[in-house]
């Protein structure tokens, strides 16, 4: 284990060339750019790393996981192997396991900019955004100062609630790197643009440099919309969002137009005989599942539910599919492979790995929020792996939410976003499966109104406490009690009071959202005047 501490070094050329031919889908072109060398030493970190990468992309998750573990325990000393081994760890769901790897004193010591920036990425990923910051301001003291860190560090001043800092980076970023137009999101969010007080001279002179028909010129175009919209001219803004949406459609056109393809065939496996719940048994603290459409309110919903003294917020969390993906050894959970094993999934399984890896999150308290929108089609096994744990579903008007979605850059996830057609198969498919699960488990999952949850939210939270089974406590409503991180495209808005602006702005473009409005209607989801 000594050698493979001393030698195994990530920043290796013959590693970096082992993860070129990967990406490239040659597997045993990586396996061979490591013959022979000393990164391949028996048990090698590093041999043992592209292994569980060379599993994971055949498929093979439990060897992918095995292998993966085998590389932390091997050891290394060397803070970019590492973060290596902490990324791979991530991906595949071992989250403790990438904890205890990021607390190596070896990285705690580090002054590598490269290597601090790449841990910000990793505390990120574990929704650890007070850790993330300071690792950017411990770059920015080992004298990195770069746009990139720039652009980091605001959107991590973002989600910690520093808003004035915020805005003063993100700016300073898109002044000295005007063809990252990505950057320019994520500052017209932080409040609403006045003719006083915007971003538009700085975004403007964006567009004539970025690169046409990228994706850091979509995002120049959704922030030219945001903008345009707050100042109320609403027929530029209509056609810098509609320009947008196009360019993101055009970029990801095939993913967008298979996305949830075998959502049916999913459902019609999920019968109460395949979802049969595991035995009761865990112990210690239980997650409260916030499901929904994204832009859907689960944040709003999740900031109230953190006001209560037995509630830790944990954010949006992958794990409730990683286990899955364990257990069944697959990763696609679409794929025919996947459907013929899902008669033998062990559910309790299933729960028992997702609590060994998130209980930690809730850091003294009984109960931790895991609000991960997509969860709402795995909901069902869900419950059947967690019966214990409340699922609440935010209801929102299929038109609002729809809106909410096409006006949001949300890079390049989230592909039938850009695609009017596409979103509204996709709302289809989300109300489709909230119906067969109500159906097939009555009174596992509680519905909860955006309407209600805005403009009675003592009344809405009466419901989901009760629910939930926690005491009633007064106050949870209140916003501005909440000082805890959030990272979603809504956090600046829910550090504000609860208001109720955000229903029908989609009637700015009653006119041109008209072709939404029809599919909407052509699946049976009609919108209400």
């Amino acid at each position: 284990m000594a050698a493979a501490a001393a030698t195994a070094r990530a920043s290796d050329p013959r590693w970096r060339e082992a993860q070129m031919h990967l990406l490239r889908g040659h597997p045993d072109a990586a396996r061979r750019a490591l013959t022979g060398s000393p990164l391949e030493e028996p048990r090698g970190v590093l041999a043992l790393l592209l292994e569980a990468q060379i599993a994971w992309r055949e498929d093979r998750i439990r060897d992918a996981a095995a292998h993966a573990l085998a590389a932390a325990e091997a050891g290394s000393d060397d803070p970019e192997t590492l973060c290596a081994v902490a990324a791979n760890l991530l991906e595949i769901g071992e989250v403790l396991a990438a904890r205890a790897c990021l607390e190596h004193p070896a990285l705690a010591a580090s002054r590598t900019p490269r290597v601090l920036m790449r841990l910000a990425g990793l505390r990120r990923r574990l929704e650890e955004h007070a850790e993330a910051l300071a690792l950017l301001d411990r770059a920015r003291a080992a004298g990195h100062d770069t746009p990139a860190l720039a652009f980091r560090r605001g959107e991590e001043l973002m989600f910690n609630g520093r808003l004035d800092e915020a805005e003063a980076e993100l700016a300073g970023s898109l002044a000295r790197a005007p063809a990252y137009g990505r950057v320019a999101v994520p500052l017209v969010r932080l409040r609403r643009q006045t003719s006083d007080h915007n971003h538009l001279a700085l975004i403007e002179r964006s567009l004539r440099i970025v690169a046409q028909g990228s994706a850091d010129h979509a995002a120049i175009e959704f922030a030219r919309y945001k903008t345009f919209e707050d100042l109320g001219r609403y027929g530029e803004a209509w056609d810098a969002l509609a320009h947008g949406n196009a360019l993101m459609y055009a970029r990801l056109r095939d993913e967008a137009d298979h996305h949830n393809a075998g959502i049916e065939r999913f459902l019609e496996r999920c019968s109460p005989g395949i979802l049969r719940p595991a035995a009761e048994t865990a112990e210690g603290p239980q997650p409260i599942f916030i499901i929904g459409m994204p832009r859907s309110g689960s944040t709003l919903l999740e900031r109230m539910l953190g006001n209560h003294s037995r509630v830790a917020m944990a954010g949006e969390l992958p794990d409730a599919g990683s286990q899955l993906h364990w257990v069944a050894d697959t990763r696609n959970t679409r794929a025919d492979v996947f459907l013929a094993r899902l008669p033998g999934v062990d559910y309790q399984e299933v729960g028992r790995r997702y609590l060994m890896q998130t209980q930690w999150r809730a850091r003294g308290k009984a109960f931790f929020t895991d609000k991960h929108s997509p969860n709402w089609a795995l909901a069902g096994v869900i419950h059947a792996a967690l019966p214990r744990a409340p699922i609440l579903n935010l209801v929102r008007d299929p038109m609002d939410t729809c809106f909410s979605n096409w006006r949001m850059f949300f890079g390049d996830a989230s592909a039938y976003s850009y695609h009017l057609p596409a979103l509204a198969k996709y709302c289809h498919d989300y109300r489709r499966a909230l119906a067969h699960w109500h159906a097939v488990m009555p009174g596992a999952i509680l519905d909860v109104s955006y309407a209600e949850l805005v403009r009675q939210p003592e009344a809405a939270l009466r419901k989901v406490f009760d629910f939930c089974g926690l005491d009633w406590e007064p106050g949870c409503a209140d916003l501005a009690r909440n000082g805890a991180a959030v990272s979603t495209p809504s956090a600046a808005q829910v550090r504000q009071s609860v208001h109720t602006r955000a229903f029908g702005e989609w009637r700015h473009y009653e006119q041109q959202l008209q072709p939404l409005r029809e599919a909407l209607n052509g699946h049976g989801l009609p919108v209400v005047d």
